[in-house]
């Protein structure tokens, strides 16, 4: 007898606390106001024939029930509510359009049955149409905008610059203008001053042949 009250216990659980993992379902859901919400509920096999529901209301036991099935696949639409059965794939799907900010509140999808009903607690967000919007415009402008650096740290072209100019083209440069400066320098003679004015050698040798007033003195001085 004792062994049989015992067996008994689990099974006369589940019919006193409201929910098992029979059904499951998200915890929290958001949405969008004047958007759709929909919320998708699975359940075990067994329960295709069920009658599934969705209410509104922190307590379970006295929650509005929003809308239900007939036992059927068949969409069942009521205001802005809407709740369909897939039985092939043991899940129920409800949609609420149009949403509103004062949506927000608990729901609950459930599975009819004799004795409690099968239950998964929902909480349900709407948050303003207008916050989506700049949420939205702000995610799209970033887009355009140029990366910032972190502070404290220089951004990473400018480091490369100022890397090339420092061991590349600093060097180059100095070197281009010493190149330069001894291009131009000015030629000295032996006694240090600049030879600007000194004749080549060769050119008075040019003048003794082409001058012959020179050549006759000459002759005359060695008679």
């Amino acid at each position: 007898m004792g062994g049989r009250s015992t067996c008994l216990l689990p099974a006369l659980l589940l019919l006193v606390i409201p929910g098992s993992s029979a059904i499951s379902g998200p915890r929290a859901e958001r949405g969008v106001e004047q958007e759709s919400l929909t919320v998708r509920c699975r359940y075990d096999p067994g329960y295709e024939s069920y009658l599934k529901w969705w209410c509104r209301g922190a307590d379970w036991g006295s929650c509005r029930i929003m809308v239900k099935t007939t036992g059927s696949e068949k969409e069942v639409k009521k205001g802005r509510v809407s709740i369909k059965d897939n039985q092939k794939d043991r899940s129920f799907t409800v949609t609420m359009e149009k949403l509103r900010l004062d949506d927000s509140d608990t729901y609950w999808c459930g599975i009819e049955r004799i004795g409690p009903d099968l239950t998964n607690r929902v909480e349900v967000t709407i948050d303003p149409a207008g916050e989506s919007i700049s949420t939205s415009a702000t995610s799209n402008a970033n887009m355009f905008t140029a990366p910032v650096a972190p502070e404290g740290h220089a951004p990473r072209l400018g480091s490369v610059h100022f890397l090339l100019l420092v061991f590349l083209k600093v060097p180059l440069l100095l070197g281009l203008l010493g190149a330069v400066l001894w291009v131009n320098r000015p030629l000295r003679s032996s006694g240090g001053e600049p030879q600007e004015n000194q004749q080549p050698p060769w050119s008075s040798t040019l003048s003794r042949e082409k001058d012959p007033q020179t050549e006759e003195k000459g002759i005359s001085c060695r008679q």
